[in-house]
């Protein structure tokens, strides 16, 4: 096995040299906080998808990936001599030693219900801490749409402000449906674009809530059904070869008919 603290010092020495300023790398230079960030998203995102494939090969690859990026914001925060990496994995050690008292304090050990409650006070008390005032604070804008939509009714619920079941959020998801298909029933020249936007942004909004009710990420619900519309238009497409066709000259019924085909298949497990 690789020896981890040589391997980091390695990394965190490649990293200082990419950024030297009279002999390193002049993309690496120019970059800032802001024009990184985009890649720190993109590249979590790659090892969900390494995780969902199952490929280890893959998630060894975009893991390193991952840790570049913090690396690299280290390195950045460290040249304003804010802080370094080190402070970086003290900080997140530290965290964590106080976030479970029952692993590496006195207390009694907890049950994985129990841990979250007290995960979840302990993070209220560290906002406290820090100032950072309301029941919605911390909630991070850079967050994917519909996971901030979960996590910010989620922290109104623990104040009270929640529907009672996954029954009334169904309810208030036809609501919402019901406003927006008054909206494009109106005369085209009647029709505002900013309603429309704003109705079908409440519709997401309600079914984020729904999935949370039915315990479920929203994040993953969607990239299911972007997963199982990919491999059933996959299907369509390799089917419409067969007849010599593309999507683009065949009728939609007959996709349609192939898209149904492609659902038959998967239930029959073809």
């Amino acid at each position: 096995m690789t020896d981890p603290n040589t391997a980091i010092a390695h990394l965190i020495d490649v990293m200082a040299r990419l950024r030297h300023p009279e002999t390193g790398c002049p993309w690496d230079q120019e970059q800032d906080f802001a024009t990184i960030a985009p890649y720190t998203i993109e590249e979590a995102y790659e090892v969900e998808d390494a995780i969902a494939r199952g490929n280890p090969a893959a998630l060894l690859d975009e893991l390193g990936d991952l840790l570049f990026q913090v690396v690299y914001h280290a390195r950045m925060a460290e040249e304003r001599g804010w802080f370094a990496f080190a402070d970086v994995a003290a900080a997140i050690a530290d965290k964590m030693v106080r976030r479970h008292p029952h692993v590496f304090g006195a207390e009694d050990s907890r049950t994985t219900e129990q841990q979250t409650a007290a995960w979840e006070v302990q993070k209220a008390a560290e906002r406290a801490a820090r100032a950072e005032a309301g029941t919605l604070a911390g909630i991070p804008l850079g967050l994917p749409a519909l996971t901030r939509a979960a996590k910010l009714t989620r922290r109104a619920g623990r104040v009270g402000f929640d529907w009672p079941d996954a029954a009334s959020v169904l309810d208030k998801l036809e609501e919402e449906a019901a406003e927006l298909r008054a909206e494009l029933d109106r005369a085209p020249q009647q029709v505002d674009p900013k309603a429309l936007e704003d109705e079908v942004g409440d519709l997401l909004f309600v079914l984020a809530n729904l999935a949370r009710k039915l315990d479920l990420d929203p994040e993953a619900c969607l990239r299911g059904a972007n997963r199982k519309f990919e491999r059933r238009f996959r299907h369509i497409e390799q089917e419409l070869i067969i007849e010599g066709k593309t999507p683009a000259d065949s009728s939609l019924d007959r996709m349609e008919q192939l898209w149904i085909d492609a659902k038959r298949c998967e239930r029959a497990g073809a």
